[in-house]
């Protein structure tokens, strides 16, 4: 079966009472029991709500339609991070690359550091993996591609290591989504999505996802679902599976138009950087080449001028908004200095290559000529005041 037919199908068995094409919301806190303890498997919405659970098995049916797999969806992706740094102990150190969600490296610096759990940033090539693994170390922490510069890690050879010293891999996966790589099959332990991006798609809907195809793992994983209760309710979970059914569809048109215009921006004359792994000048194109189905729909770019060519860039869009989160069919425009990564240190910030006149593109799926029009036309009017 096809991405396209999977994406459709994963959650359209109909629902068997009444023969729903769409799972309905189930919304309810609570559900009738024959006897004590006596239940059709519901007892507490914490614990179990129909539609969370089929979005779910879609989530995970996606994520690894090979081989069993089993995903826990979470209120927002931060959420969903947190639930895994919680099967840590006083004591764990982390490995990470060192380009990462702000978000992601608030809560590792400023919320992990008060239970002495320590975090080494690395880009793996400064520093290779065997020279951060210390006697603690429990987790290898992924994002690929990175948020913002979008570098591409090997998951499946930074996996081999790990997994050869007993530590688990996790890969946050949100950039790519099951359409354009499957960690899993490349090694990794956990998958993590905020499904608030590609996987919901619209903008209106906030959450996350933890897959996993180890058993044990997602013993911990329900566990801390339920005694941690960060889950999200029957309609977010409706609106994120109404966003899946045409997730291949719009990964597809957001892929295309990201690699035309960063074709067309690579040698304009006032870029000096842009971060796209479609082409072959980004560091880290032949891992994506080998790693990726498609090469995604960011992009990050530096502008002559910096940030107040940044500023006036964003300003005259016209198709851009600028706003935080990426991944819906409307096209964004980010400034990672002043707002995704605004609660980064500045000299964490710049030693990940982060600097105040880049900027970040979530490219959606409007025409891609009318994009690429509208941002020529904005770069114009900066370039020409």
């Amino acid at each position: 079966m096809e991405d396209a037919t999977r994406c459709v199908h994963a959650a359209l068995d109909p629902e068997p009472t009444t023969g729903a094409v769409h799972i309905p919301i189930f919304q309810t806190s609570t559900y009738v029991q024959n006897d004590f303890a006596d239940h059709k498997g519901f007892e507490y919405a914490r614990g179990d709500n129909p539609t969370r659970n089929t979005l779910q098995s879609a989530i995970a049916t996606l994520e690894s339609p090979d081989q069993e797999a089993y995903a826990y969806c979470f209120g927002s992706g931060m959420a969903a991070i947190t639930t895994i740094t919680q099967m840590l102990q006083s004591g764990d150190h982390i490995i990470a690359c060192n380009d990462l969600y702000g978000g992601t490296i608030r809560l590792f610096n400023q919320v992990l550091s008060r239970y002495d759990i320590s975090v080494t940033y690395t880009d793996f090539i400064s520093q290779d993996f065997s020279s951060c693994v210390q006697e603690n170390t429990k987790l290898l922490w992924l994002e690929t591609p990175t948020n913002p510069l979008l570098s591409v890690h090997d998951i499946q050879d930074l996996a081999m290591q790990a997994k050869s010293k007993g530590i688990i891999v996790v890969v946050d996966s949100t950039f790519a989504t099951p359409i354009i790589q499957r960690p899993l099959h490349l090694g990794a332990d956990m998958v993590v999505h905020s499904t608030t991006k590609y996987i919901g798609g619209h903008s209106d809907v906030i959450g996350g996802c933890v897959v996993t195809n180890n058993v044990e793992l997602s013993d911990q994983l329900r566990f801390l679902q339920n005694a941690t209760g960060g889950v999200p309710g029957p309609f977010d979970c409706f609106l994120t599976l109404r966003g899946l059914r045409t997730l291949e569809l719009r990964m597809k048109r957001h892929c295309e138009n990201a690699e035309y215009i960063a074709t067309h921006l690579q040698n304009h004359p006032k870029v000096t950087k842009i971060f796209y792994p479609g082409l072959e000048t980004h560091k880290s194109h032949i891992v994506a080449k080998k790693q990726m189905n498609y090469y995604g729909g960011m992009i990050s770019l530096e502008l002559e001028g910096g940030e107040s060519a940044a500023r006036a860039f964003a300003k005259n869009l016209k198709l851009f908004a600028t706003a935080e989160s990426l991944g819906g069919i409307e096209s964004l425009i980010n400034h990672p200095w002043t707002m995704t990564h605004a609660s980064v240190p500045e000299e964490q910030r710049i030693e990940a290559g982060l600097s105040p006149g880049l900027v970040r593109l979530s490219v959606g799926i409007e025409s891609t000529q009318d994009l690429l029009d509208d941002i020529n036309h904005s770069l114009e009017k900066v370039f020409s005041d």
